[in-house]
């Protein structure tokens, strides 16, 4: 039954379609050139004062609340609603995946998943580095999946005697596609909130094109990125034990990194790993398959529209592994709360960055850019994905924020998104997704990260990591393009 909040909800889309079609006004004017200013604000607040983006967001909302013309007593309640909103869909999602990747980690799954891959000769090797970057990159944020990666990467060039980004740039690869691209990654499910997109949807058409996009950027460009940036084993690692811990010199995987807790007394199996990983993908795909190919009649509908719900299929994804990632490798229950409480620390941040700009959306809405905006890009017949996809660009490379200009560029495409089917909602905010990757350059910390980790020069992590983002980027806007005239 459609609830009351739907049917407002439906009420203003059309109000809006309506205003985008509508003559241009001295108002449109004014929020587009006060929202100009207001992410100006906030990219100086991040570059030159080295501000949190939560605080530059919520202070640039404001700034582009009241100059747009939202009354003063409603511009605070605009950005509350706005967090409120996406943080209402996205926060325990978050929690919950980052809880998944904790426990994937602390048991030595993800360590049993390395060792399997790693097994065999090595002519495969940037094949499987990037396999086991798009298996582990699924439940993990970006900055984890990396330094859980590193000690491996170190260890298959050491082993192989392979150039150095001949292995490091698949891995490199398949996780910064997941990042971008797949929920329940920050960024794609604030996009899917402010889109109001489908989850099911976005995840089968996101891995559809995340498959060829880590296939282009990964083990094909590390050709090239080797070429370009010849370091071997004794080139690379720059302050990778200083920094991680890791003793990168021993001759076995049992003795690179244990990402395992010593807590643990055995590993989880590969099977048991694999089945836990990819369960709450299986289920969300589910539900997509049931919408499109079942009759909302048939009495199993219902339920597998409930288990595929996101935060059901990743809750007993979560449970799931409290067994097979907890109690079967030797963890006490208190020791699996410990830990799980431990893996909401590092997304404090992400998160409440995402329900920033999940604020600034709403002011944006409110005060009209997002009419303004619907307005010159009917003008110009600009599609809401390329648009999304073009301003993602820009604010990524000025806030060097893949979040940030994920949740801001959905929501300034937003109005542009309202009437269109689930599947091309879902395109455009994977083409938001691909836009917030394109060319990471010293403004972002993942840049730093490969620098220092892979002993790099800055003109080698140019040549090498951001050309790499680059690839991605222009590859998923090619393939979304693609499937937007094809669906």
């Amino acid at each position: 039954m459609t609830t009351a909040l739907h049917q407002m909800s439906l009420v203003a889309a059309d109000d809006n379609i309506k205003k985008i079609h509508e003559p241009w006004a001295g108002h449109d004017t004014q929020a587009l050139v006060v929202t100009v200013i207001g992410i100006a604000i906030i990219v100086a607040l991040i570059i030159k004062l080295k501000m949190h983006g939560f605080l530059a967001l919520t202070i640039g909302c404001l700034f582009v609340g009241i100059g747009s013309g939202i009354s003063l007593e409603k511009v605070a309640l605009s950005f509350e609603t706005g967090v409120g909103a996406v943080l209402g869909n996205v926060g325990v999602l978050i929690v919950l995946g980052a809880m998944l990747g904790k426990l994937l980690a602390d048991s030595g799954g993800a360590d049993e998943i390395v060792d399997k891959i790693l097994t065999g000769g090595s002519g495969a090797l940037p094949w499987r580095m990037a396999l086991i970057a798009f298996i582990i990159g699924i439940p993990m944020f970006f900055e984890i999946g990396l330094v859980l990666l590193i000690p491996v990467i170190m260890l298959a060039i050491k082993r192989s005697k392979k150039p150095a980004m001949m292995l490091a740039i698949p891995a490199l690869a398949g996780l910064s596609v997941l990042h971008g691209f797949i929920p329940p990654h920050p960024g794609p499910l604030a996009a899917i909130a402010n889109l109001h997109g489908d989850v099911g949807t976005t995840l089968a058409i996101g891995l559809l094109i995340a498959i060829p996009t880590v296939i282009v950027a990964g083990p094909l460009f590390a050709i090239l990125a080797a070429r370009m940036v010849p370091i071997g084993a004794a080139g690379a690692g720059g302050n990778l034990v200083g920094d991680t811990g890791v003793d990168t010199t021993q001759d076995s995987v049992e003795a690179a990194p244990a990402t395992g807790s010593a807590d643990a007394t055995r590993r989880p199996t590969f099977g048991w790993t694999i089945a836990t990983i990819l369960f709450p993908v299986v289920l969300m795909l589910i539900r997509a398959a049931a919408e499109v190919w079942m009759s909302e009649s048939a009495w199993i509908y219902p339920f597998l529209q409930f288990i595929g719900e996101p935060v059901v299929a990743l809750l007993l994804a979560v449970l799931m592994a409290m067994v097979t990632f907890g109690t079967s490798v030797g963890f006490s229950l208190e020791t699996l709360t410990e830990k799980m409480s431990d893996s909401l620390k590092p997304i404090v941040s992400a998160t409440f960055i995402v329900g920033a700009g999940g604020g600034f959306k709403q002011v944006l809405l409110d005060g009209g850019t997002g009419i303004a905006i619907g307005k010159i890009a009917v003008a110009a017949s600009l599609s809401a994905l390329v648009l999304g996809w073009m301003v993602a660009v820009l604010i990524r490379v000025a806030t060097g924020s893949a979040t940030v200009a994920t949740v801001t560029a959905s929501g300034i495409v937003a109005p542009l998104a309202v009437g269109l089917s689930s599947t091309h909602i879902s395109l455009v905010v994977l083409a938001v997704g691909a836009g917030s990757l394109f060319f990471s350059h010293v403004n972002d910390a993942g840049f730093w990260l490969v620098k220092e980790y892979f002993g790099l020069t800055i003109v080698q992590t140019l040549k090498t990591w951001s050309v790499m983002e680059t690839i991605i980027s222009v590859v998923g806007l090619a393939l979304t393009s693609l499937l937007w005239v094809i669906i």
